[in-house]
């Protein structure tokens, strides 16, 4: 059998198995994060948020007709999209890696012997079934989210390349470069991770076309390489777009012509240039500037995908995320505007201070009547002490807090360059990516979000005494490590079998490991230095990174050639290259399935499907649900646009109120969601008018009735305005005390109070505004509440952070997960700890009735956000259980509790698991439940023990208190149970939770004192 027909089989063969593992282990249904925006708009060709995915939509809505129109299906099949793609990636890249073994084994012109054969093969298989199995590709494997295809794309241009050096000395070779360049306009559809091959693959074009390569021929590529890369990166992706939208100012604002005639004529302008420049080239045999302006044009053609964004906006489907209509707002959709900037090269640190404005901003345009309108003027501003390569550059009060404690910097210390490189490769490189390196190819500790504590979330090899000098003393492992599914251990096999990969190649072949060394840092480092990331960021951010550990996997495979070449000594040529082979297998691949396989499993998980469900069922008919957070927003829109749950209930997300586009759509009918109460005109809230407005108190007694002040910050009376710095009037707020006048008649008729608690209405609401300005957002929320007249229910997610209440927090009662704003009575005389106002027979019959669990107690894994909602959920329960038994209703109670046991797993998820469970012990105590409630406390404490424990042993071993939050809340509530234990008359219990306690007070005392952390 010749070499051609093994590599191709033996690749298809890779490929099944990775499509096979990542459909046996995908989520059935959507994932968390943006996986519910993605699906809902691929479904219905929608615009997700910027700078959007438009090839990426297209390619998931045609696998979503494999669902045959069964709604509940389709983030099924566009899940099997991803895993799909996926399994092509690892086609790809087998087939890239037995191209570089063959090249440094193989002669140009020589027969592929049998050992060879074998070896590259190996090789192949090893390297490519090691990033099936790797931790970050497998978890993007398996959702419906762009990194899949992203990493598809990526690969293919790669291979490509490679198929082009073979093949570079024949007649039309360059035809495979013009694919690349094709299949990198496609790419920017779907993500610009492939761009960051360009360096890498200037380089194989500059080794193939010059006879020997010089130092001053290898920085010239390599800038060529980051020149064109900055071209498609600003030049075509950026500033095509931009000189088109200028040119149509200058035609509709100039010439007085429509909209569109300048981006038209500009398009014809690009085009004829293009052709003009193409038949210059062939008339003149100017080949490299004809492959150049063939090249440009595919990319452009593929770019051209973005024409669905403007398409699909145009028609104004219900998710809009930017509305990018015309030619400046799809600028800013490009740019992504919405999201900010952040220093890169120079810029201020966290505690620089603000100096000044910078004169002369850009202008800000939006789409008027009949012309371009000035929506304001870019705000840039100076600071004192900047610095060269800012990385502490965040102003957030957690985040330079963070800085601070992180680099040991005190209050008065303004950083330098050097306290920011420090940062940079002790932070950004040296924890977040290497840690995100690590988790792939060496271990995990488990599935905890790591903020820097040094003790969870970390890489973790599975050698004691190696992790032990890393972490801290490992003698006692705590549940939160031993009882997680993603304790993955690999022993360091993974990491040595690519270091001797690369090892191997740079001494064979040090062109091809230079160009692979390259990939692995432009897409690895230099995002870390692109991306120029914060802490404290909300979930892990290790997918941005998969095309490193793409580029260490080619390693991992070219291993087996370094294993074989050290077993040649012992063994024959065809034994060395089997024995190589297999043990490529065992330590990397095999071990990577066998450990990851548990937490990479999400085939029995509904959670985010079903949560979403439950938030929808949370509310009454025709509700209004405020959102703020991805992951309380993004399913319900998949579970509404998708499956049609609850098309009645208007989702409102918090995050995206203060822009005119996403109130603009809030005014309009969306499924069977009428538009909302807002009175605001679009000339009141478009882009630039009424953004931020301050408050200044005019010392008003008494409550304002809010209707009043929304017509006051409304209104286009100059005097009802104040002078502003620049010499502009704004509309302010006078008076943070605001009032709605109650007709209980009213909010008994729409169904918000029902007759039999008309008593509890209260004559007006009143509450004071908890913030010092007032955006467009909460405009728009005041003006719904204002005019809404109790028609419509509105709710809050659980999940919104309180000072988005606007004050309004003695007014929500919970639902379920959500709270409901109800005119009642404000209850001053409660005290009692965690006091939270329920509905208490809305949220019993919700919880009994309509609620779904996701499987959360019988799935094979919960990732992070799933076991989180395990501590909201359980946190419902006995919330509810205890307001039935306040009133008397010890049967209803204990439903609740037997429905808890049904449906909650009972493991620990982290020490906030402790809190809730503590709360459903002393339920279950007041319901005559004593041996679930000792089985409770006993379970508590023995987990807080050996949690704290771990703690002690690493605090000892680093000499300074480690994991002082988790300490201080494992003893507090270990004393709460004590005392619980003891008011039962449980003293078996309490005795042998004194135990516990006083050890563990022993081992802290020396931290906090004889006294032990305050209690």
């Amino acid at each position: 059998m010749n070499y051609s027909k093994v590599n191709n089989i033996v690749g298809w063969i890779c490929f099944l198995i990775a499509t096979i593992t990542y459909v046996l282990t995908l989520e059935p249904s959507a994932s968390f994060w943006d996986c519910g925006e993605f699906i809902a708009s691929a479904f219905r060709m929608q615009v997700v948020h910027q700078p959007g995915a438009p090839l990426f939509l297209m390619l998931q809505r045609f696998f979503s007709i494999f669902a045959f129109g069964d709604v509940t299906k389709i983030a099924y099949w566009m899940n099997v999209g991803s895993a799909v793609s996926s399994g092509a990636t690892i086609l790809f890249l087998f087939w890239t890696i037995t191209a570089l073994a063959k090249k440094t084994l193989v002669k140009a012109g020589e027969e592929v012997s049998k050992s060879d054969l074998i070896s590259i093969i190996g090789a192949g298989a090893v390297g490519a079934l090691a990033y099936t199995f790797s931790d970050s590709f497998w978890f993007s494997a398996v959702e419906s989210e762009v990194y899949a295809q992203s990493s598809l794309f990526t690969a293919i241009v790669f291979w490509a390349i490679l198929k082009w050096e073979s093949h570079a000395d024949e007649p039309r070779a360059d035809r495979w470069l013009l694919f690349i360049a094709y299949i990198m306009g496609l790419s920017i559809g779907i993500h610009l991770l492939n761009l960051l091959t360009i360096p890498a693959i200037a380089f194989i074009y500059y080794f193939k076309r010059t006879g020997k390569a010089t130092t001053a021929g290898i920085m010239k590529t390599l800038g060529a390489g980051i020149l064109i890369l900055a071209v498609i990166q600003y030049g075509i992706i950026q500033y095509l777009v931009s000189f088109g939208a200028y040119f149509d100012l200058f035609f509709v604002n100039t010439l007085g012509l429509g909209f569109g005639t300048g981006v038209l004529f500009f398009a014809i302008i690009v085009i004829g240039l293009l052709v003009w420049g193409i038949r210059y080239s062939i008339k003149h045999q100017k080949k490299l500037l004809n492959l150049g302006l063939i090249s440009t044009v595919l990319i452009i053609f593929g770019y051209a995908s973005f024409s669905m964004i403007i398409i699909r906006a145009k028609a104004d489907p219900n998710l809009n995320n930017s509305a990018p209509k015309d030619a400046f707002s799809f600028l800013s959709y490009l740019n992504r505007e919405q999201y900010g900037d952040r220093p890169l090269g120079y810029g201020p640190n966290y505690n620089s201070e603000r100096v000044g404005i910078k004169e002369g901003g850009k202008t800000i345009w939006r789409k008027g009547a009949d012309k371009y309108e000035k929506a304001g003027t870019k705000t840039d501003y100076e600071y004192n002490n900047n610095t060269l390569l800012p990385r502490m550059y965040s102003d957030d009060a957690r985040h330079a807090s963070f800085y601070k404690e992180w680099m040991h910097l005190d209050d008065a210390k303004k950083p330098n360059v050097v306290d920011n490189v420090g940062f940079l490769f002790s932070y950004q490189i040296g924890y977040m990516y290497m840690r995100y390196f690590g988790w792939n190819f060496i271990g995990r500790q488990n599935d905890e979000q790591g903020q820097g504590s040094g003790y969870e979330g970390e890489w973790l090899s599975g050698i004691k005494a190696f992790d032990s000098w890393k972490i801290g003393d490992q003698s006692h492992l705590p549940p939160s490590t031993v009882d997680n599914k993603a304790y993955n251990r690999f022993f360091f096999l993974p990491l040595i079998i690519g270091l001797l990969g690369a090892i191997w190649h740079f001494q064979r072949n040090q062109k091809d490991a230079g160009v692979v060394a390259l990939l692995f840092f432009f897409t690895g480092i230099a995002i870390v230095l692109y991306l120029n990331q914060k802490p404290l960021e909300p979930r892990e951010r290790d997918y941005a990174y998969v095309g490193s550990f793409y580029a260490f996997a080619i390693w991992i495979g070219l291993g087996v050639l370094a294993i074989r070449e050290w077993l040649l000594k012992k063994l024959t040529p065809t034994t060395g290259a089997v024995a190589a082979t297999v043990l490529g297998l065992l330590v990397a691949p095999v071990i990577m399935a066998e450990q990851g396989w548990d937490d990479h499993d999400r085939s029995t998980k509904m959670v985010a499907h079903d949560i979403a469900l439950d938030y929808l069922e949370s509310c009454a008919p025709n509700a209004i649900l405020f959102t703020y957070g991805d992951n309380d927003t993004y399913p319900l829109w998949y579970i509404q646009e998708v499956e049609n749950v609850r098309p009645d209930v208007r989702i409102v997300n918090l995050s995206l109120f203060d822009t005119d586009w996403y109130i603009n759509g809030l005014r309009q009918k969306q499924n069977q969601s009428e538009p909302l109460p807002i009175t605001m005109k679009p000339e009141q809230y478009v882009q630039g008018e009424r953004d931020v407005m301050p408050f200044d108190d005019y010392k008003i007694a008494g409550s304002v009735e809010l209707k009043n002040i929304v017509e006051l910050l409304l209104s286009n009376d100059d005097n009802d305005k104040v002078a502003m710095q620049d010499g502009t009037k704004s509309n302010f707020l006078p008076t943070k005390n605001f009032k709605i006048t109650i007709d209980p008649q009213q909010v008994i008729s729409t169904g918000t109070v029902s007759a039999a608690d008309a008593a509890k209405i209260t004559p007006e609401m009143d509450w004071t505004f908890n913030k010092g300005y007032v955006t467009k957002g909460t405009l728009a929320m005041l003006d719904i509440l204002a005019h809404n007249n109790w028609k419509r229910p509105i709710y809050f997610a659980s999940t919104v952070p309180s000072e988005q209440y606007n004050g309004l927090d003695k007014y929500l009662y919970s639902e379920g997960l959500a709270l409901r704003l109800v005119p009642f009575k404000a209850d001053t005389a409660s005290t009692e700890e965690r006091a939270e106002q329920l509905n208490t027979p809305v949220l019993y019959k919700n919880v009994m009735t309509k609620f779904k669990w996701g499987n959360m107690k019988t799935a094979t894994y919960l990732d992070p956000q799933s076991s989180d909602d395990t501590f909201i959920f359980t946190n419902i329960f006995s919330n509810l259980a205890g307001s039935l038994i306040k009133e008397g209703k010890n049967a209803e109670a204990k439903q609740v509790v037997d429905k808890y046991y049904e449906v909650m797993p009972q493991r620990f998820f982290g020490i906030r698991t402790v809190v809730v469970k503590y709360y459903m012990a002393e339920n279950l105590y007041k319901l005559g439940e004593t041996a679930r409630a000792n089985e409770i406390l006993t379970q508590s404490g023995d987990y807080i023990n050996k949690e704290l424990i771990f703690l002690s042993d690493i605090s000892q071993s680093k000499g300074s208190l480690t994991g002082s939050q988790n300490i201080q809340t494992g003893l507090y509530y270990l004393d709460r149970m004590i005392k619980a234990s003891k008011a039962a008359g449980q003293e078996k219990v309490s005795t042998q939770l004194e135990k516990i306690f006083a050890s563990l007070e022993a081992k802290f005392s020396g931290y906090y004192g004889q006294q032990g952390p305050a209690q």
